[in-house]
């Protein structure tokens, strides 16, 4: 009777944990809207098109396994030998079990030096980061810093050659302020109200699939961060360095990585960024883009302070706007003093908003000596008849015309045009069909979303055909789109004619 009086609390919470743990997994991922792994997507191989570089999506992300000692779940207590441990009920020789207990966990540890060790199974141990070059320090009041302290100097090898990634330098401008970081320089969400410059380095696997981000999967809870796996270089996207930078050593940097350009001589393609999205985000798209577009040119970032979450849409909008003279001097700077010839530009989103008040400044005040290639608008958010009054102003200002990529099924765009009085926004796809307008080339990329929760926001960025499309559109300026690319299929309506993005089936 005793005997059962113990044991019944034990067994019960005992019972309780396990239904807690077959649950708690299942139940994290369907609630948080987390980073958990995506499922491998194959696209068909009838969408690979000649001239353009496809490779199949995958994502290789998966669960890790829990590792302990003897196979058992992460942080398991060691097993008892055998007819011991607590599977039977507590006596009331207490004292002489522990003392059992203590006597056979001394004997194992004096015999774990060999057999022990092959019976169990060790944690495999993270790979060791990547070379890290020296970093800029952050601003000091007093006294300041010298102008070369912490920063690689052009000419010298910034890392190491590795034969498991390869490393891509994203030259970026922003106007956020500086946030606290272990290891390194990082910006947060907050306002800095200045243009700060830098190079980030960024290493990519070369086990890297084609346009997939590869990052350490995590589990999230109403934005509690339970689990995240351990980043490794060999596997995932890293920060290997963030610099910032005086003008002079920004310059210095790039001019040295136009010289080496071929595929793209003298070619800079700027991004910017939209809603939601924090600034080590923002490098890796870039990096992404340049990596799997083969861009040898020079890859510049422009990072406004987003607050980079869903819930910051208001504040987004209106840090947008007012990073506007600090994004224009940035633009400026890369078109008149890096010794650039051809620059390329693609806006993503909320950054269509100042990225479009700045095109139509370049349109009365365009630099010498530099052409502007291309403009790619992806999925604006931006007010669709403020966008037509402002590409009748800009018309003509890119030597091939712009390129709008729009879609019916963007989530982000559906809340958007609810939030701002129901009027579709540029990048809308409605019933009625999507925007038209001359010298513009829109493109419907419908077809390129999935269903599900995905938002369906950045398909330019995260679909093979997608991205190919853009790199034949800035490698070779050929048009009309469908010329360009034949799953492009031309639509006439009454305004004019647009193109729909049609898979392959």
């Amino acid at each position: 009777m005793y005997h059962n009086r113990i044991r019944w609390p034990y067994a019960q919470s005992l019972t309780v944990r396990r239904i807690f743990m077959a649950l708690a997994l299942p139940l994290a991922l369907a609630v948080s809207g987390c980073d958990a792994p995506k499922m491998a997507k194959k696209p068909a191989d009838s969408e690979k098109h000649a001239g353009a570089e496809h490779t199949e999506r995958f994502d290789k992300n998966e669960m890790a396994d829990s590792e302990a000692e003897g196979g058992g779940t992460s942080g398991a207590e060691p097993a008892a030998p055998a007819g011991g441990g607590i599977t039977s009920a507590p006596s009331r020789a207490q004292p002489e079990r522990k003392t059992t207990a203590r006597r056979y966990y001394r004997r194992r540890a004096e015999h774990d030096d060999g057999a022990a060790a092959s019976r169990s199974v060790q944690p495999r141990s993270a790979a060791p980061p990547p070379p890290v070059a020296p970093m800029a320090q952050p601003e000091m009041a007093s006294p300041p810093p010298a102008p070369d302290a912490g920063v690689t100097k052009p000419g010298t090898a910034a890392v190491e050659e590795q034969k498991d990634w390869d490393v891509v330098p994203v030259f970026y401008g922003t106007d956020r302020a500086r946030t606290a970081h272990e290891h390194r320089i990082a910006y947060g969400s907050d306002r800095g109200r200045k243009l700060e410059l830098g190079r980030a380095l960024v290493t990519i696997p070369k086990s890297h699939e084609v346009p997939n981000i590869e990052r350490p999967w995590a589990i999230k809870v109403f934005n509690i961060k339970i689990y995240e796996e351990t980043e490794d270089p060999k596997k995932h996207f890293t920060m290997q360095q963030v610099q910032a930078l005086t003008e002079g050593q920004f310059l210095a940097f790039v001019k040295e990585r136009l010289a080496t350009s071929s595929r793209y001589k003298d070619h800079a393609i700027i991004f910017v960024h939209g809603y939601n999205t924090a600034f080590d985000s923002a490098i890796y798209r870039t990096a992404q883009m340049a990596y799997d577009l083969k861009f040898d040119g020079a890859p510049f970032l422009y990072s406004w302070p987003s607050g980079g979450s869903f819930e910051s849409y208001t504040y987004d909008r209106e840090s947008a706007g007012q990073s506007h003279p600090f994004m224009r001097d940035f633009f400026k700077l890369v078109m008149e003093k890096t010794g650039a010839k051809t620059v390329s530009i693609i806006a993503h989103s909320m950054g269509n908003q100042p990225v479009l008040q700045i095109l139509r400044d370049l349109r009365y005040r365009k630099p010498e000596g530099i052409a502007i290639s291309e403009v790619i608008l992806a999925a604006p958010d931006v007010d669709r008849d403020s966008f037509e009054n402002i590409a009748k102003e800009i018309d003509g200002l890119a030597k091939g015309g712009l390129t709008l990529y729009a879609a019916g099924n963007d989530r982000a765009l559906s809340v958007s045009r609810r939030f701002n009085g129901g009027i579709p926004r540029a990048g809308d796809v409605p019933e009625t069909g999507p925007l038209v307008l001359s010298g513009v080339d829109t493109i419907d990329v419908t077809a390129a979303g999935t269903e599900g929760l995905h938002l369906n926001h950045s398909s330019y960025a995260e679909n093979n055909a997608l991205l190919s499309d853009i790199g034949l559109l800035i490698q070779t300026g050929e048009r009309p789109p469908h010329k360009r690319f034949p799953l492009l299929q031309k639509k006439t309506t009454d305004h004019g004619s647009y193109w729909k993005y049609q898979p392959a089936r």
